[in-house]
């Protein structure tokens, strides 16, 4: 479109030139361009030569641009790759609004499982893969290599919140790691390893937490087998969606008003209270099962088990 855009005023200022009239040069450049194949308009008679030399130079070089011009166009309309474009235009603006989104480098079954689980708690969430082969109308995606820099920032990186490192090869989860968390150093990434060994060297290059699929299978599986009701009640509490009972990490908040008090003064307007099940200091330690007199510090983290109006009166308390 842009080499047709020069051609049509070229051939209108050389006919212009030669001494035809300026809208008789732009008619004469567009019907030859399109092989239209009107009579020859206001011709001068001294210039028949460089006239016809002219409207040569734009047969061969304009029809053949208008032709593949076209081609194109009714080839991206057929094929659809002109709405793709749109749509992939106006989902990378979408990206651009999104804050405290979750990204997944990654679209294997890993990648759909953790999607599901994202989706589950109502979380922003954009993938990044080489070829998703995913329907753009269910989570943003950006297509392309996650261990490009570029590409991560066209997944919001800036903004996010948590990214997930789930490739196919330790080798590019690493790479995501260390350029993840060079771009954004306060960043909460989780990195997927198929080898327990190179667990350090995620740490090193700045995982927040590594994990091992088969490691994580295998213990489930031992639990399931060892103490059935344990694993099956953690399972329902995590995953089942049809009971209203979560377990959520609430972070205390430095202006929190419980702040130097005790677990005692936690009221909720039902009457009930969800089950405190630890307290996680800023050293990271876990204080398990604390007492009711247990006070708050600002930073802590407090591990409750209830349900979704318990979980979020606790919330709107601390």
């Amino acid at each position: 479109m842009g080499a047709v855009a020069f051609i049509v005023p070229l051939g209108t200022i050389g006919y212009w030139v030669l001494g035809v009239g300026l809208f008789d040069a732009l008619y004469q450049t567009v019907i030859t361009i399109t092989t239209v194949g009107y009579l020859e308009v206001g011709k001068p008679e001294g210039a028949a030569t460089a006239y016809r030399t002219l409207t040569m130079v734009l047969l061969v070089s304009g029809v053949g641009t208008v032709l593949y011009t076209f081609g194109v166009l009714v080839d991206s309309l057929i094929e659809g790759s002109l709405n793709e474009e749109v749509r992939r235009r106006r989902m990378l603006r979408n990206i651009e609004q999104l804050e405290g989104h979750v990204i997944i480098a990654g679209w294997g079954r890993m990648g759909h499982a953790v999607a599901h689980y994202v989706d589950r708690a109502g979380r922003d969430l954009v993938v990044i893969d080489r070829q998703p082969q995913h329907d753009l109308s269910t989570h943003a995606v950006v297509v392309g290599d996650a261990t490009d820099d570029h590409v991560l920032r066209s997944a919001g990186i800036e903004r996010a919140d948590t990214l997930i490192a789930a490739l196919s090869t330790d080798a590019d989860n690493l790479f995501v790691t260390l350029s993840a968390r060079a771009m954004r150093p306060e960043l909460f990434i989780v990195a997927r390893t198929v080898d327990q060994g190179n667990e350090r060297k995620f740490l090193q290059a700045g995982a927040s937490r590594v994990v091992n699929p088969h490691e994580i299978g295998g213990s489930h599986m031992a639990a399931l087998a060892l103490q059935p009701l344990v694993a099956e009640f953690i399972d329902e509490v995590l995953h089942d969606e049809s009971h209203d009972v979560a377990v959520h990490a609430v972070r205390v908040r430095p202006d929190s008003p419980m702040i130097g008090r005790p677990l005692t003064e936690l009221t909720s307007p039902s009457g009930k209270r969800p089950l405190i099940i630890a307290i996680r200091g800023d050293n990271g330690s876990y204080h398990t099962n604390p007492s009711q007199r247990t006070t708050l510090m600002a930073g802590e983290v407090i591990i409750a088990l209830g349900s979704a109006a318990e979980l979020a009166d606790l919330r709107a308390q601390v």
